[in-house]
C-alpha cells in the first residue's frame, strides 16, 4: 500500500525520469509522479521514453491527460505493465494547450465525464486510479460545486484526490497565474475530508515546510509539494525521518547527494544524455548555502560542455565548499594522494 503522507506533484517539463531519480536520493519514501502523458502521445508516440523510469524511483505514479473513457482505460493498462504505482488522471492543469485538447481543468465542468473516465481506468487497473483537481473553475468555486464533483467521481470508484486548494481561471490567467493569483481554500478540503473521512484526501498549493506538511497531515491525508521541491530540494531531506518516521532513515548532506549522483551521471552520459538535461534539475540543491550562486553559475556554463561529464559536478561542488568551512576535506578527495 502506497503512502500519501509527502508526495511531489507533476510538473511539466520538470520531473522526467531525471529530476525523480535526483529527488529520490534526498527521500526514499516520498511519493514521485511523472510529468503528464497524454493518452495521444502515449498511445501513438514514444512509449518506451515516456514509461522509462530508474527502479529506484518507486513508489511512482504516471500522470495521464486525456477525457476519453477508451484511451485512457488502454493508457492505464500499458501503464499497470510497466510497473507503474498508481495512475493520476490530471483534472487540473489549467494550460491553452490542455484545454484545447479538452483535458485538465475545464474537466471540472463534466464531472461525469470524469466518472465515466474514472470508472473505466478502474476496470482495467489493479493499482490505484487517483483524481488531481482544483477546488473550482471560474465562476464554478462554491463549496457546494467542488463538493459534487468530487462526490460524482468517487461514485465511480475513486476514494484518492489529490487538490490543489486554488480555483483555476481558465480565462485570463497564464498557468503560472494560476498558481498564485487565485486564492488558497484549504478549508475546501478539509471540509470535505471531515464530511468524507473515508475518501483519501490529499492537499496541495503553497505548502514549503516541514512544519507545514505537519500541520496539514493533522486534518488530511497528505500533502503534495509542487515548485518547492523543485527549486529547494532539499526541503525533503528529513521527510523520512519527521514525516514518515523512519528511525533508520539517514539525513544525507548535500554534498553526498551530488556524489551519489555522479554515478547515475556517468551511467547516463555513456548512453548518450547530455549531461545538462540531468544537471538543469539539481540547481536548486544548495538554495539558501552559501555558494548557491556559484554551484548556479558553474553548472549553467559548463554543463552544455561537448566534453561535459560528472567531473562538472564536483568541479560545481568544489566552488560551493570554497565558500563553506569543512574541519575535513570533501569525499571524493579523502584518501587522495
Amino acid at each position: 500500500m502506497i503512502s500519501r503522507a509527502v508526495s511531489v506533484a507533476p510538473m511539466m517539463g520538470w520531473t522526467d525520469r531525471h529530476a525523480r531519480y535526483f529527488l529520490r536520493l534526498i527521500t526514499k519514501h516520498t511519493l514521485l509522479y511523472t510529468e503528464m502523458v497524454t493518452t495521444g502521445a502515449l498511445l501513438n508516440g514514444d512509449r518506451t521514453r515516456f514509461l522509462r523510469f530508474h527502479s529506484t524511483e518507486h513508489p511512482l505514479a504516471l500522470q495521464l491527460g486525456g477525457s476519453d473513457p477508451q484511451a485512457l482505460a488502454q493508457c492505464t493498462s500499458i501503464a499497470e505493465a510497466a510497473g507503474f504505482d498508481e495512475v493520476n488522471l490530471n483534472v487540473g492543469c489549467p494550460s491553452d494547450r490542455v484545454k484545447s485538447g479538452h483535458f485538465g481543468a475545464c474537466l471540472m465542468a463534466q464531472p461525469e465525464l470524469v466518472a465515466d473516465c474514472v470508472a473505466a481506468m478502474n476496470a482495467t487497473a489493479t493499482v490505484p486510479v487517483t483524481v488531481k483537481c482544483r477546488v473550482g473553475i471560474d465562476e464554478m468555486d462554491s463549496y457546494h460545486a467542488f463538493q459534487h464533483f468530487i462526490s460524482t467521481v468517487a461514485a465511480a470508484g475513486c476514494d484518492i484526490f489529490i487538490v490543489h486548494a486554488r480555483k483555476a481561471w481558465l480565462k485570463g490567467l497564464s498557468p503560472k497565474q494560476n498558481r498564485e493569483i487565485p486564492p488558497l481554500k484549504y478549508e475546501y478540503v478539509h471540509r470535505l475530508k471531515k464530511e468524507r473521512p473515508e475518501l483519501t484526501m490529499v492537499i496541495n498549493g503553497g505548502i514549503k515546510t516541514i512544519e507545514s506538511i505537519q500541520q496539514q497531515l493533522q486534518i488530511v491525508d497528505g500533502v503534495m509539494i509542487g515548485r518547492e521541491a523543485y527549486h529547494n530540494p532539499y526541503m525533503l531531506s528529513s521527510v523520512d525521518k519527521d514525516i514518515y518516521l523512519d528511525q533508520h532513515a539517514a539525513i544525507k548532506s548535500r554534498e553526498e547527494i551530488v556524489l551519489q549522483l555522479c554515478d547515475y551521471i556517468d551511467r547516463e552520459l555513456a548512453e548518450g544524455v547530455p549531461l545538462h538535461s540531468i544537471t538543469r534539475h539539481i540547481l536548486g540543491l544548495f538554495q539558501g548555502c552559501p555558494g548557491a550562486k556559484a554551484w548556479r553559475r558553474y553548472l549553467s556554463e559548463n554543463s552544455h560542455r561537448a566534453d561535459a561529464d560528472s567531473t562538472v559536478i564536483k568541479d560545481a561542488l568544489s566552488k560551493v565548499l570554497s565558500w563553506q568551512s569543512f574541519r575535513e576535506p570533501p569525499l571524493y578527495q579523502q584518501g587522495a594522494e
